[in-house]
Parts: structure tokens; sequence; C-alpha cells
């Protein structure tokens, strides 16, 4: 079976390709003159049996002999078949043309690759979200259409979509679809970990979750999050909040949110951009949270900077 692998040359440059990986009797196999002048011969394109005789000058009984140990090592395929005179003729052609040897047992997955020398605070921090390199959370966002008692709608949906590539430097796509609307959603039904996007007047499970986290949205106006330190009110304030699931308190929920939807983009560029800031003070503790405020450092009217408040 070949597979995508990155490597590493003896320039030390990292070069990218689809690999075949050998077992030593399939390499003895490749490592034979004529296997390797068929090889090359049909990689410019498929030749039936006496087509190859002819360029290579051998005998068509010996050609068939070593198609057939190609074939048999899943080396070769066949690529066209044609009937001729009542017997099926067929064309060859190799599966790779990239081959390794090696002894080793212990081959890493490319994201393995990529988390190694990543901050290791935040890979606890992502777990069980992330499990075995696979995600293993439901991600909830706000319904667009006008929902819940506030009739809102919500516009911080598509800050998912930044969270989603951030979190495919750990993980893979599971087999189902992991991103749910709110009115979709029962959270006393869900038995999984979730990850929810935006507030909890835009985003009905984040209302429902409003009064188990360590920090609370207001549930009036003015609109604010509400610590024992302090209120915050203005619209690019966002909260990260990681905290047990109430009805399953084996399972986790993660909170990326905001008093307004700039607010939510302030949470998600705090997590996804500046993690070892506004994960300062976890320590893989039961419930955790911070508060942070969104910036415009360029002028251009976007946030794109945050500050840890609490």
């Amino acid at each position: 079976m070949s597979n995508d692998y990155i490597l590493k040359n003896e320039e030390g440059k990292f070069l990218y390709d689809n690999l075949l990986v050998l077992s030593p009797e399939k390499f003895r196999l490749i490592n034979h003159p004529m296997n390797i002048k068929l090889i090359k011969l049909l990689a410019k394109k498929p030749m039936y049996v006496t087509q190859i005789a002819k360029e290579l000058k051998e005998h068509e009984q010996n050609v068939y002999y070593h198609i057939k140990n190609l074939l048999k090592a899943d080396i070769l395929d066949v690529a066209e078949r044609e009937e001729i005179r009542g017997t099926v003729a067929k064309k060859y052609a190799p599966k790779q043309l990239n081959f390794a040897f090696s002894l080793s047992d212990n081959w890493k997955s490319l994201s393995q690759l990529i988390k190694k020398g990543k901050d290791k605070k935040l890979n606890q921090f992502l777990q069980p979200f992330i499990e075995k390199e696979e995600l293993n959370a439901n991600i909830i966002v706000g319904s667009p259409e006008p929902h819940g008692p506030f009739k809102a709608r919500a516009r911080d949906g598509h800050y998912a979509i930044d969270l989603g590539l951030f979190l495919g430097n750990y993980c893979s796509l599971r087999k189902d679809f992991s991103v749910k609307l709110d009115v979709d959603v029962n959270l006393k039904k869900d038995e999984s970990n979730l990850i929810v996007v935006g507030g909890p007047v835009t985003n009905l499970i984040m209302a429902e979750i409003n009064k188990h986290l360590p920090v609370k949205f207001s549930d009036k106006k003015p609109w604010g999050i509400v610590s024992q330190k302090a209120s915050y009110t203005e619209e690019n304030i966002g909260l990260i909040a990681k905290i047990p699931n109430p009805y399953y308190p084996e399972l986790r929920i993660l909170v990326v949110a905001g008093v307004r939807f700039t607010g939510t983009k302030s949470a998600i560029i705090g997590l996804t951009r500046l993690p070892e800031l506004v994960l300062n003070r976890f320590s893989n503790q039961k419930e955790f949270y911070c508060i942070l405020q969104g910036f415009d450092l360029d002028g251009d009217g976007k946030v794109d900077s945050v500050e840890v408040l609490e």
C-alpha cells in the first residue's frame, strides 16, 4: 500500500511525494536490473508483453516471468485489457515509481510530525477534543436564521472556519460531519465533547451552558461578561473557557465566544494565534477561563490582536 510521506534528503531538504514502503523481500525483487529496466519503460506508457520484449530485446517468456512477480508484489498493475482473436491482451503499468526500504515499524503520520514541537500546554488544553489524532468533538455554531428568544441571527459562525483550520494542525477529519447548528442540538442527549462558538444571544447551546461557566454572560442588556472582578461590556470582549459537560461530567465543553461577533473573533484569534498568551494560567484544572479583549493594531478597522484581561 502506498502513502504520502515527507522525506529529508541528503542536503537536508524536505521532499513530499507518494511512496511505497517495501518489505525486504519486495525490495530484493525491485533491486533486479531487469525489473528496474521494465518499470522505467512502463513508466513512459503502458505496454503489452510483446512490446516490452521488443523494446528490451528480451524473450517474451522472460518478460512474462518478471511481470508475474511484479504483479504478485503489487508493484505493477493491469492498465488496459483488449480482446484479440479470442484472447485477452493486457497492458501493464507501474503502480508507483517511488520506493523505500525500511526496517522500522515506527512510522509516524504527518499530523504527528506537525504536532512535534508544538506547545505541550496547548496539546493538553485540546484534550479530549482531539484524541488519537482525530477530532473528538462536535462544533456548535449559531444558526444564521432568526431564532431564540431574541430572534437573533448568528454573525460569527464563519469564524469556526478559522478555528477548524487551526485544529487541522493537530487532527484529521472524522467520518461523520462534525459541525452542527445550535437549533439542531439537544444538549441533554448529545453525549459528546462540544466546541461551542458564539455568545448566548445567537447560540442557544451557549445560553444553556452559561450558568455553568466560571464567569457568565449577562442575560439582559447591556450584554457583557461578568466575573467576580469586573463586568465587561465592550463588543470586542471575548471568552475562552473549558468546563465539564453539565449533563455528562466525563465529557468536556470548550467555549469560544464573545459579547458580540467581534468578541468571538477576538477569542478565535487569541486561541489560534496567541495560545501561549491566553493559556498562561492553564494547568489542566477542572475549569478554566480567559477573558480577553481584541484590538485593531494596524488601523484597518478589524481586530488583529488581543490582550488578556483575566
